[in-house]
């Protein structure tokens, strides 16, 4: 099996991944949400645009 970020041999101790840095970036991706499942449903639709709409500006 190869680590899905990285494509190396996994290691026993992080599997899937090859080292606690890819377990990481793969954390990061789910919690910033690049990771994401698209949904048609219309409460998830309206849900998100009601998140969009009530989050604040980021900072430059």
């Amino acid at each position: 099996m190869s680590c899905p970020i990285c494509n190396r041999d996994t290691v026993p101790a992080y599997r899937p991944f090859c080292s606690r840095r890819c377990a990481d970036v793969d954390l990061a991706r789910w919690l910033t949400g690049s990771y994401a499942i698209p949904s048609d449903d219309p409460e998830d639709l309206q849900a998100a645009a009601e998140a969009v709409t009530q989050a604040p500006p980021k900072p430059h």
